[in-house]
């Protein structure tokens, strides 16, 4: 077969291994990832009210890009700050 082979995208990129090695368990990587992602989704809804509580976006995105998407990849690009919760 010759040609570009498409490269899948989503939940396979970033790597999730590299992306628990950043949020320290999988577990903190579900919860981070998911605060960010329903500030995304709630900034995307505030744009056409014109109230901008949220921060949008920290990376180039469409506007069809899922905010989990979009969360994953702040993360590994490091533009995010994230307490870590001690062990119960």
């Amino acid at each position: 077969m010759s040609g570009n082979t498409a490269r899948a995208g989503g939940i396979t990129n970033p790597p999730i291994d590299e992306l628990i090695e950043i949020a320290g368990t999988k577990y903190q990587l579900v919860i981070y990832a998911a605060k960010r992602a329903r500030e995304i989704n709630a900034y995307y809804g505030q744009l056409d009210s014109g109230s901008f509580e949220n921060t949008g976006p920290l990376v180039d995105s469409e506007r069809n890009e899922k905010p989990m998407s979009i969360a994953l990849r702040e993360m590994q690009e490091g533009l995010l700050d994230f307490k870590r919760s001690e062990e119960a």
